[in-house]
């Protein structure tokens, strides 16, 4: 199996330079980027790490200018991702200083104008940094486009260790349902004969077993705990390309995630963090496994799902874990309506033609006697 602890040799395989800080201040991105005209793209809360970053690279004796959207919160929309091409006129390369929105403007842009990218980033928040897609807001809907793959990830603790603390359990809440999307995909291939890819599953939970074990410092924000929270953030990025899907990474949690975004695009509201709303799916799923054993019912494959779900965490753990970081821990904290919530436990796996523990849910008629139950816990 791939190396999870060799994570700088690990992104080599896929093209990716993911290089520490050191004295010598990225020396192998700074080689490579040599001959370029760089873009420091942030925003006005990232700004403070750019700038001085654009100015050390000058006196490295590179190219580097910065620009800075004028918003704390930019969005990752057509207005935002027009207004950064057209300042890619004089540039070969953009890095973008922040984590899942610059990244992810970066991205896009680059791929549309034909030059490569990176990202120097600020917080452990989301698993898209390896990702050759991204999402974006286009007519009022969130889409996935096909983007630039990042030539360079830069890794700086002493930024990452001091990022808001939700932004870190964000990155949490995306790691914790790797648990539940893994027990999804083997659930399925028992179930359905789906194709299983051993090695990406294995390595994507090898990386979520080190996040475990390196709990109390992820809650305290310490580098050992960030430095094994954000590798498993670049490998379940790896691992889907392995699979050559997004099995290792997505599975009923993140559909309940995508449901209720487009609740908020419909409202014209500001959605939650992705790792926000995937923790609470995650809470969920969990808690739908650990009850299959105790459902009246009989279906096929009981038994099955019901050995799958002992090796489960306690949706209460998970709970635990996420509140330390700061981060809600029912829906009702983030700003949808009871309504709504009830209505994506009933629907929310029509998303994707993907079998998940929701799908299995509805499909048996299970979810009748378990809405009122999850209603109560996680409303």
């Amino acid at each position: 199996m791939k190396n999870y602890d060799d994570i700088v040799s690990l992104s080599k395989e896929y093209g990716i330079n993911a290089e520490y800080a050191s004295d010598e201040f990225y020396p192998v991105f700074r080689a490579a980027a040599a001959d370029s005209r760089i873009l420091v793209l942030t925003d006005e809360n990232t700004v403070r790490f750019g700038a001085p970053f654009a100015e050390k690279l000058k006196g490295y004796g590179l190219s580097a200018a910065l620009y800075t959207i004028p918003e704390k919160e930019p969005v990752a929309d057509e207005k935002t991702c027009a207004l950064v091409s057209d300042k890619l006129d004089g540039c070969d390369y953009v890095l973008a200083v922040g984590a899942g929105t610059l990244n992810d403007i970066a991205k896009y842009t680059t791929f549309h104008a034909g030059k490569k990218c990176g990202v120097l980033a600020t917080a452990a928040s989301m698993d898209g940094f390896t990702s050759g897609v991204t999402p974006l807001i286009k007519k009022g809907f969130k889409i996935t486009e096909n983007a630039q793959t990042v030539s360079d990830i830069l890794i700086d603790f002493d930024i990452l260790c001091g990022a808001p603390k939700i932004m870190t359990g964000a990155g949490t809440g995306d790691i914790l349902a790797k648990f539940c999307c893994l027990t999804d995909w083997k659930m399925s291939h028992f179930l359905n004969g789906e194709s299983y890819n051993e090695e990406a599953a294995s390595l994507m939970r090898v990386a979520l077993d080190k996040c475990v074990g390196n709990i109390a410092s992820i809650e305290q924000c310490g580098r050992e705990g960030i430095d094994a929270l954000l590798r498993a953030l670049l490998i379940s990025g790896y691992a889907m390309v392995i699979a050559g899907n997004s099995r290792p990474a997505s599975g009923a949690e993140h559909h309940m995630s995508h449901f209720l975004e487009m609740d908020f695009l419909r409202r014209g509201e500001r959605i939650p963090l992705h790792g926000v709303k995937v923790g609470l799916g995650t809470m969920v799923s969990l808690k739908m496994y650990k009850r299959i054993a105790f459902v009246p019912q009989d279906f096929p494959g009981k038994e099955t799902v019901a050995a799958l779900a002992e090796s489960l965490p306690e949706p209460e753990w998970v709970a635990g874990v996420l509140s330390a970081l700061g981060c809600p821990t029912r829906f009702s904290e983030i700003g949808v309506s009871r309504d709504t919530v009830r209505d994506m436990l009933f629907n929310c796996y029509k998303i994707r033609d993907r079998f998940t523990i929701m799908t299995l849910y509805n499909r048996y008629g299970l979810m009748k006697d378990a809405a009122d139950e999850l209603m109560e816990q996680f409303y």
